[in-house]
């Protein structure tokens, strides 16, 4: 009896859910706290990264960052300006990381001194929001630019996040942005995560990120949203397929 797409999916999500909790366990004892980051491509996640980096290296964390893009290395280029290590990684097109591929470069690159791992995830908010990598917390990110409804839309990523940051501030009133309604939005998928207002380039918002990440270092409690859905349908996914290309 042939297994229906949806079996192959979950077992492939189980799968990675399994290998997440493992390599979590593992870096929670080597004392490395990893933080998945999750946008749209343009929210600036790269931007607040960079800084939030910086910020940490000039208060002596050590810190790294890996960056997850279907191509270029450019993204690497500029977190590196921040004088913390970091690693591009080329998914070959693929829209999501994935606990094993994780792991890999946990493995063969990870300087064995990091507190704190940053993970770039690739710039999507469907098909990354479904795979657990082993995050000790999950932040999602979005733009003003986007519009406030989009906890609405993805309600998987923003469901699952344990901290929300909206981005680019300084852009609301030329957007016409209603923070009250996305505020309300958020709250209406996640009851009780936090939001953070950034806007990077004026630094508004990087410390306060730097602190709740470091807070969770330290052993803080962090928000736990209730499982969210994740109708993930996807060909690669459900076939198992994973990254094939690591610069």
């Amino acid at each position: 009896m042939c297994e229906s797409m949806d079996d192959v999916t979950q077992a492939v999500l189980a799968k990675n859910d399994g290998l997440a909790a493992s390599l979590r366990d593992e870096l929670t004892g080597r004392g490395v706290t990893v933080v998945n980051l999750l946008s749209s491509p343009g929210s600036g996640k790269t931007e607040l990264l960079g800084r939030v980096l910086a910020r940490a290296v000039e208060q002596g964390v050590p810190v790294a960052a890996l960056t997850a893009d279907l191509a270029t290395e450019n993204d690497a280029h500029r977190l590196a300006r921040s004088g913390a290590p970091v690693k591009q990684l080329l998914t070959d097109g693929l829209c999501h990381l994935e606990a094993r591929q994780l792991r890999g470069h946990v493995e063969s690159w990870l300087p064995a001194d990091t507190a704190l791992l940053f993970v770039e995830n690739v710039g999507n908010l469907v098909c990354p929001a479904s795979y657990d990598l082993g995050e000790s917390l999950r932040i999602v990110l979005m733009a003003v630019t986007e519009g406030e409804d989009k906890p609405l839309k993805y309600p998987t990523a923003f469901g699952s996040a344990q901290l929300v940051v909206l981005t680019k501030t300084d852009l609301a009133e030329a957007a016409g942005f209603d923070e009250s309604a996305f505020l309300a939005h958020v709250q209406r998928v996640n009851p009780g995560v936090e939001v953070v207002r950034s806007c990077a380039r004026g630094g508004e918002g990087v410390d306060i990120v730097l602190e709740r990440v470091l807070a969770v270092r330290d052993g803080a409690p962090v928000h736990r949203p209730p499982l969210a859905p994740r109708p993930h349908r996807h060909d690669d996914a459900a076939s198992g397929l994973t990254a094939g290309r690591v610069s």
